[in-house]
């Protein structure tokens, strides 16, 4: 009995050391702070390799706390993060052969540690295509999870911002130089157009499933607060949770989760009436819906205000008219 208490002793003297030890050895990542965005953006296009046409991102990773971070950083930095890129149907992309063949090969990987200080950052620029297979031409939502020790250790990670990453059909040979944002200004920028205009690009944008020109004169974050608990909490966190909120509750109408009527494809429309005064509006619309045995006609009324010279739809209301 004795030796079997010595044995039970030493065996809960290990486990409370070894408990204790592992708590002790896990680093504190709570205060670290990684963002991504995109540098010298582009207009990008579909079939264009790594090389000729890079997407690169610029990650930042941010010290917020007091007491100095370290962290792991690989010398090949496809051991220290992921990108995650997402259709807008929430299908992920697959990774690329390379990455794959890296990380399942057996082979030494080199780092270095990096130590920041209270409000020190370390940044780097990584080319996106490097880690996930971008061919076809679509709207995608892409984001990023960091290793702090390493691939290996992938259970701690740190997830970044999300950003929105266009791709266009494949260019001419002529146009194939990917061009500055810019120089597309004014396809990209919302023009200074009277409310029924607005209305009717809108429509026609979600008619052709042309998200980006869609959004164009939606105003996201009054819609996401049309709801009161999503008006709540996003009154209630920082800058940079407001703006994940954001791209989540416009992949959620993409996806039509949510606010179904805002997002509904009408056959056709013919606008009623529209009023408006400097600042103030509304555009009153018959849509009508195409089932396979019947149609559908609502009258839809979109509160519009200005916001920096340009019309904006900020509210909605709908009123079924019955069948046809």
């Amino acid at each position: 009995m004795k030796l079997r208490y010595k044995i039970s002793l030493i065996i809960s003297v290990l486990l409370v050391f070894g408990q204790t030890l592992f708590a002790y050895e896990q680093p504190d990542f709570s205060n670290a702070d990684i963002s991504i965005k995109y540098s010298n953006r582009t207009i990008y296009y579909a079939g264009e390799d790594s090389e000729s046409q890079p997407i690169n991102v610029h990650v930042t990773i941010k010290n917020n706390g007091t007491e100095t971070l370290r962290f792991k950083l690989a010398d090949d930095r496809r051991f220290s993060m992921d990108f995650n890129v997402y259709t807008v149907k929430n299908k992920k992309l697959e990774q690329t052969p390379q990455i794959i063949e890296k990380r399942t090969t057996n082979q030494t990987v080199y780092f270095r540690e990096i130590a920041l200080e209270t409000g020190e950052e370390y940044s780097f620029i990584e080319n996106l295509k490097n880690y996930v297979v971008i061919d076809s031409p679509s709207v995608y939502y892409l984001d990023l999870n960091f290793y702090p020790e390493l691939y290996k250790s992938k259970y701690i990670s740190l997830r970044s911002n999300r950003l929105t990453l266009e791709v266009r059909p494949s260019a001419s040979i002529a146009s194939s130089v990917a061009l500055p944002v810019e120089e597309f200004s004014d396809i990209l920028k919302p023009q200074n157009i009277s409310p029924d205009k607005v209305v009717e690009q809108t429509i026609i944008a979600r008619q052709k499933s042309l998200w980006d020109q869609y959004f164009l004169y939606i105003d996201v974050e009054s819609m996401l607060q049309r709801t009161p608990a999503l008006k709540r909490k996003y009154n209630s966190v920082s800058v940079l949770e407001r703006q994940k909120m954001l791209e989540s509750f416009k992949v959620d109408l993409m996806q039509s989760r949510i606010e179904n009527d805002i997002i509904a494809i009408p056959e056709s429309f013919q606008i009623q009436r529209t009023s408006y005064t400097p600042n103030e509006g509304f555009v009153e619309v018959i849509e009508w819906f195409s089932y396979p045995n019947y149609k559908e006609k609502k009258s839809y009324t979109y509160k519009v205000r200005q916001r920096d010279g340009v019309w904006m739809i900020y509210d909605y209301s709908v009123v079924n008219l019955g069948t046809e």
